[in-house]
């Protein structure tokens, strides 16, 4: 039986880096969502929707749950679509998306992170796809790839 070669795996100092970067980043957000998730339901921040009256809505659709939300309580001239609850972050219920949006947004930062290790050691290849991802992922989040509004 012949002898397996010995082979070993090390990181790359930016895959370290990105890694430590996701590693903090979610540990943020996660506990983000405990404390939001908290103020909402122990009623320390005011809920657009009423605790008590939350259920009645998970049947509908988004769509539909947007219409009867804004009609019942918001009063908006426009449905809250978009980055529209970034308004309503004073809200119990809203609040809740921060730390969503953060946990979105990691993966954004870690590839902006390596950009420039990756120049640094002469990677370009990776460096622009890398450039390409934040280009992407920022204009998806943004809203500005949107469709069908």
């Amino acid at each position: 039986m012949a002898k397996q070669p010995n082979i070993t795996a090390s990181a790359t100092e930016e895959q370290v880096l990105y890694a430590n970067l996701l590693n903090k980043g979610m540990g943020v957000g996660l506990v983000l969502l405990f404390v939001t998730f908290g103020l909402y339901v122990f009623g320390i921040l005011e809920p657009v929707i009423p605790l008590d009256e939350i259920a009645s809505y998970w049947r509908q659709n988004a769509h539909d749950y947007l219409v009867q939300m804004n009609k019942d309580y918001l009063h908006w001239d426009h449905l809250p679509l978009g980055w529209a609850w970034a308004m309503l972050l004073t809200k119990g219920d809203f609040l809740n998306f921060l730390p969503i949006a953060i946990l979105s947004g990691v993966t954004i930062m870690c590839y902006g992170a390596i950009v420039p290790g990756l120049f640094r050691r002469g990677d370009k290849a990776y460096a622009i796809m890398a450039i390409a991802e934040v280009v992407i992922l920022s204009a998806a989040a943004s809203g500005f790839l949107a469709v069908g509004h």
